[in-house]
């Protein structure tokens, strides 16, 4: 008895230490991450001024960054994206910023309408992770095609199909909506 107890509870905090949520700065970004691009992304840390301080500098053009604790985000909440998609998401934390549902839309839609809507790279793929912590956390992954349609793309514009379809055509925020991701 005296050796099967030490042994259960060893094995116990083994386990609870597993789920214990990635707090490291460098190392919880990267959870959105694909496998075969992690170990080269760069890591960056966003600032409440919407620039950001570069944690890690990386080989490849992915850039990972932590959203937990932003406006609209989830408890848990990771991202990676082309660093070409950078000042696109700079300008989205600007705006989601602002407190008041209706004038966010609105300035959302005032910068889709007057063209100073920053345009992400087209093809390039927005990999989220989000949920309330790190263990039922959901990855979702969309590919930017800013102002493509169902004509420009030959992809429905709704999921009724049950495929890939574009969500928001013709706007500078229209993706490739992927089911099950």
């Amino acid at each position: 008895m005296k050796i099967i107890v030490p042994t259960v509870l060893g094995a116990l905090a083994i386990s609870i230490s597993a789920l214990a949520q990635t707090t490291d700065p460098i190392e919880k970004p990267l959870l959105a991450a694909p496998a075969n691009m992690k170990n080269d992304a760069t890591v960056i840390k966003w600032k409440p001024d919407f620039t950001y301080d570069t944690l890690r500098q990386g080989k490849n053009k992915l850039v990972c960054f932590d959203r937990t604790g932003q406006p609209g985000q989830r408890p848990f909440a990771v991202e990676c994206t082309s660093t070409a998609n950078l000042d696109r998401v700079a300008q989205n934390l600007k705006l989601e910023a602002i407190p008041d549902k209706a004038a966010r839309d609105a300035a959302f839609d005032k910068a889709e309408k007057d063209g100073t809507r920053v345009k992400p790279e087209f093809g390039s793929v927005w990999y989220h992770m989000s949920g309330n912590d790190q263990a039922s956390a959901r990855t979702h992954i969309t590919v930017a095609v800013p102002g493509a349609t169902s004509k420009s793309m030959g992809l429905p514009e709704n999921p009724s199909q049950g495929g890939v379809w574009i969500m928001n055509a013709g706007t500078t925020t229209a993706h490739i909506m992927t089911p099950g991701s």
